[in-house]
């Protein structure tokens, strides 16, 4: 009966745990912008703190004797310290000095991590050394076998909690809510296990009915959190968009959207990031909100001499859908993704808009862009992409070379693919000149022919042969005037203001020529000539030119460098001359990783050539901890790789986030129960070598299988095989907490420290390894220079076993013999 009251208690903390870190990440995901750079931040932030609270709580257990009353007053201060940060990420701009519209910097979203995720993280790792301890000396047990209990219980809790946020919470309750009720859970299980446990029986059932009334109290609460989850909202748009008036808010599984009101447009959010403007329905005609719009559609439209069916993936709302109707053409698939958006702009959409859509020749289909042409048979004359440039990963999917290729092979013979992006006059700018230059050679990998034409907006016009797409003038308005639009907000006019010659010119000398020297991506493009040659006479003599550096200037799944450049872009634009924090990841370097290895086995070495009785076993505590250390820096940056290229392949982590953690946390309590289980000798540093060696090697698989799963063309295929490494990814990290727990006890002879070490060191590297693999090698080096970095961190920890193991009992000179 003690077994199972412990064994509720670890539970709910693992699902107290998960639900708190979900809610933060999805929370604070909404204020980055949807950024998922801020993903290793956040997870950092979180491990960093649980981490430190885990050696907090050793020290605490060492200090004082095993009772339940701390763990009570620590279970109710987390669920009222978990509500009081939602409420702070809610209005953390209001504590920055960020002008409504800009992005975060680097620095501001690890400080504001830090500060957010402190009072929770730290308990939750103090709760976990102490429940180790209660359960340890429940047992009356001297090992560490309470920590590897609680370690399995809470990974159970954590797979728990992931599923029932994925499938429950989100869809039922708001942030607040959500992690109050879990909270209560906790105190309730905490209840549960209160008459006898580590108290005098007295003491126990006076605490029972405090945590009671603890509950109540927190039921009451629960009345209030609808109302204070609105009002925390508006106090964060304050602070957002200030000029905009919030009118509704709705949550959905891709993300939190928002539908805000300035003057007569309507502007929709989703996860804090603009997906369309489009006119009110009290306007009289949206020709003035909806000028991109109408532009877009119509300079579009006229690249095909006749196009008769078109796919349109997202801005159909904003008035795309229904200027591409005003052409006479048969079929228009419009795609968008979220139909908790469309729900939520229909009641503000101009009632032309809403026409258009509902249409007998438009079809709306709700599903993934990518996705749809993976799987349709159809094929289409014209495919246009009216999303946001990529501002985020799951935006950057609709710009890779991966995507235009999927496209590429759904256009009809002499079909013509659009899309377009935010640029400045003569693309001024290093950021926006590296950006829209690596859309152009991208595209220019995949399509015959391609021009790009614009101003402040770029338009990317890509024919499937050459000789399909035209930049004269004339050509489009007499296609125009054929055509007999009569339509608001454009006038054939337009053709010669959007293709003004020298402009046009200088655009394309600039994409054709920058991206193609070994430091290019350093500095702005070459001043062009004064007067360029013609744009026919650039693409005819394109051929002679250098070739392009690929690492910097091709876009793709597994390397999404026109994500990086992106934020650079709107950093700089919004922050001036100090928002250029990111610009420091391009000098990162593969080589990088090697001056950490060098030392860290130099100095296995030198503490390895001391005498026996200067070294003290110091040789071997250092390869211990650099094994914990690396084990943490490799899974989670594994983890990064795997959710960076669900994102990439499937496009909506923000649903899947506790669903993949949970899988992962399945892995790490069938990896610790199999550790247990089959290895006898769990001090064994051959033992703990071994599984080093696995994970290294377990790192370059992965690497190989992730730019394999984007060519596959089933998404369940795609889907098992996520759902596969992430499982055997949380395996591996299970397997080694047995093993490097019981090693570190045979150093220090005591349980709780012991516990508190390996939680804590494995968290610092888990720490270090989100940071490394989101914030600077994924972006710029790739997924797949993610997987060898946790490679080559694994292979040094083994290296430093086998250094300090050869030719001591227990290896014998076989390095699997645990």
């Amino acid at each position: 009966m003690v077994f199972s009251r412990h064994l509720l208690a670890v539970l709910a903390l693992g699902i107290v745990s998960q639900v708190v870190q979900i809610v933060f990440l999805r929370e604070l995901l909404m204020v980055f912008h949807g950024n998922e750079l801020s993903l290793g931040i956040i997870l950092a932030s979180w491990m960093l703190w649980v981490g430190g609270g885990s050696r907090m709580g050793a020290g605490l257990a060492k200090r004082y004797p095993a009772t339940l009353a701390p763990v009570a007053v620590i279970s109710t201060a987390i669920v009222a310290l978990s509500v009081l940060s939602v409420f702070a990420v809610r209005v953390l701009r209001g504590l920055f000095a960020i002008d409504a519209g800009a992005t975060f910097s680097v620095f501001d979203m690890a400080l504001s991590c830090v500060v957010v995720m402190a009072p929770t993280g730290l308990l939750l790792g103090v709760q976990f050394v102490l429940l180790a301890q209660l359960w340890r000396e429940s047992d009356g047990a001297e090992d560490t076998s309470g920590a590897e209990k609680t370690y399995i219980g809470e990974a159970a809790g954590n797979i728990a909690g992931g599923i029932l946020f994925s499938f429950l919470l989100v869809h039922v309750f708001n942030s607040f809510q959500a992690v109050l009720a879990t909270g209560a859970l906790m105190v309730a299980a905490i209840a549960v296990l209160a008459p006898g446990t580590g108290l005098s029986r007295r003491r126990g059932f006076l605490l029972k009915p405090v945590l009671w009334g603890v509950l109540g109290v927190l039921g009451l609460l629960f009345v209030f959190l609808e109302p204070l989850d609105r009002w925390a909202y508006e106090r964060q748009w304050q602070f957002f968009s200030p000029e905009y008036e919030l009118v509704e808010i709705r949550q959905s599984r891709y993300g939190t959207i928002s539908a805000a009101k300035r003057e007569d447009q309507y502007s929709f959010f989703q996860s804090g990031n603009l997906v369309f403007s489009s006119a009110g329905p009290e306007v009289p005609s949206p020709a003035m909100e909806e000028q991109e719009a109408i532009e877009f559609a119509h300079f579009s439209m006229v690249q095909h001499p006749k196009p008769k069916r078109v796919l349109l993936i997202g801005g159909g709302m904003r008035g795309t859908a229904r200027e591409i109707a005003a052409h006479p053409v048969e079929q228009v698939d419009y795609l968008e993704l979220d139909p908790v958006l469309t729900d939520t702009a229909r009641p503000y959409l101009h009632e032309s808009t809403i026409k258009a859509i509902d249409g007998p020749r438009v079809t709306l289909i709700h599903t993934d862009g990518r996705l749809f042409l993976k799987q349709t048979d159809n094929t289409y004359d014209m495919i246009l992409i009216d999303v946001p440039d990529p501002a985020t990963a799951v935006l950057n999917r609709y710009y890779t070379e991966e995507f235009f290729r999927e496209a590429r092979s759904r256009l009809n013979p002499g079909g013509v693919f659009v899309t377009g992006v935010q640029s400045t006059a003569d693309m001024r700018g290093e950021a926006i000149a590296n950006r829209n230059t690596t859309i152009y050679h991208t595209l220019k990998r995949v399509f015959p022919e391609v021009l790009p034409a614009g101003q402040r907006f770029l338009f990317f016009f890509a024919g499937d042969e050459k000789g399909r797409v035209s930049v004269d003038p004339a050509v489009l308005t007499n296609r125009y005037n054929e055509r007999n639009i009569d339509t608001e907000g454009f006038s054939p006019r337009q053709f010669d203001l959007l293709l003004e010659d020298s402009q046009l010119r200088r655009v394309n000398w600039i994409v054709r020529n920058h991206g193609r020297s070994a430091d290019a991506h350093l500095g702005p493009p070459a001043s062009p000539p004064m007067v360029p040659a013609s744009v026919g006479a650039q693409d005819a003599a394109e051929g002679e030119l250098p070739t392009v550096n690929e690492r910097f200037f091709i876009n793709s799944d597994f390397k999404p460098i026109g994500y990086y450049y992106t934020l650079r872009f709107w950093e700089a634009l919004t922050r001036g001359k100090s928002g250029d924090g990111f610009k420091w990841i391009l000098h990162v370097r593969p080589w990088w990783v090697m001056p950490p290895v060098a030392a860290c086995l130099a100095l296995t070495l030198l503490f390895r050539a001391l005498p026996p009785l200067r070294r003290s076993r110091t040789d071997e505590r250092l390869a211990v901890l650099l094994a914990i250390f690396t084990t943490g820096l490799s899974t989670m940056a594994l983890q990064i790789a795997l959710i960076f290229s669900f994102q990439s392949l499937y496009g909506f982590v923000y649903e899947m986030i506790g669903l993949i953690t949970a899988l992962f946390m399945g892995g790490l309590a069938a990896g610790t129960l199999a550790s247990r289980k089959l290895v006898r000798k769990k001090s064994s540093t051959a033992a703990l070598a071994c599984v080093q060696f696995m994970i290294a090697l377990f790192a370059v698989l992965v690497a190989v299988l992730l730019p394999y799963a984007g060519t596959l063309a089933l998404p369940w295929v795609v889907l098992a095989l996520v759902v596969s490494l992430t499982f055997f990814s949380g395996m591996l990290n299970g397997a080694d907490f047995p093993l490097s727990a019981a090693c570190c006890q045979s150093l220090d002879r005591n349980p709780e420290k012991a516990t508190g070490t390996v939680y804590g060191v494995e968290l610092f590297g888990a720490c270090v390894g989100a940071l490394a693999a989101s914030v600077v090698i994924a972006p710029v080096l790739g997924i797949a220079a993610v997987c060898m970095m946790a490679a080559a961190a694994n292979f040094t920890a083994f290296a430093a076993l086998v250094m300090v193991g050869v030719g001591r009992n227990g290896y014998k000179g076989d390095l699997c013999n645990g």
